[in-house]
């Protein structure tokens, strides 16, 4: 990475694909930091740059790189991969974890040596927060080099992609009560018609719901 390319992250601040971190804190929360990039589109993690965008730097690069790939390693089922660089900006030392978008989704938390299937995390904005269930199992079937589900449209199918064509958004919830559907099976619909590519499925902290592509 450039310095300038660096100072220009910086300055935009953190968002859905950088976190800033002053210090390392544990492996376990930055084990859920990389997860979430990982499960999401890729992002850079800048230890030694606090929330305002004041550079700080660390103290010690190489226990920072111990620590990650602590986390790496040991806190992300399955692994997390990454790249590490070490950067002199005004002075001071910082290190940017560079975590692409992964290949073997989902990746969730390791916990007291056991992975927690439950604990998968995303990026939502200049968040890293938990996933819903729908998101995992999309997650699942999600891969980036994957080619688009193809299979034939039924009636439900045709009523969601109807509705969805008159309003902006749908819920699980609401599609299960317009079809009279059981949850899991309006659930599996809207993640076929997402890994189709003919819905597009969005995460939120409060509610995931899916729009028109």
């Amino acid at each position: 990475m450039l310095l300038f390319d660096l100072y220009e992250l910086i300055e935009n601040g953190e968002n859905g694909n950088v976190e800033f971190k002053r210090k390392f804190s544990s492996p376990e929360k930055i084990a859920k930091e990389m997860i979430a990039f990982a499960n999401t589109r890729g992002g850079k993690i800048i230890f030694g740059v606090d929330d305002d965008r004041s550079v700080k730097g660390v103290e010690s690069e190489k226990e920072e790189m111990e620590l990650t790939a602590q986390a790496a390693n040991f806190y992300c089922d399955p692994q997390v991969h990454y790249n590490i660089e070490i950067l002199h900006i005004y002075k001071k030392d910082v290190v940017v974890i560079d975590v692409p978008e992964s290949k073997t989704k989902p990746h969730c938390l390791i916990e007291n040596n056991i992975p927690d299937p439950s604990k998968v995390y995303i990026r939502i904005k200049d968040k890293s927060v938990l996933a819903s269930k729908e998101t995992i199992n999309i997650l699942k079937r999600s891969n980036p080099d994957a080619p688009p589900m193809i299979f034939d449209l039924g009636d439900k199918e045709k009523y969601l992609l109807d509705y969805l064509s008159k309003h902006d958004k749908i819920t699980v919830d609401t599609l299960r009560e317009l079809l009279n559907l059981s949850r899991r099976r309006a659930s599996r619909m809207l993640i076929n018609l997402t890994r189709a590519e003919l819905i597009r499925h969005h995460s939120s902290e409060k509610e995931d719901f899916y729009t028109i592509s």
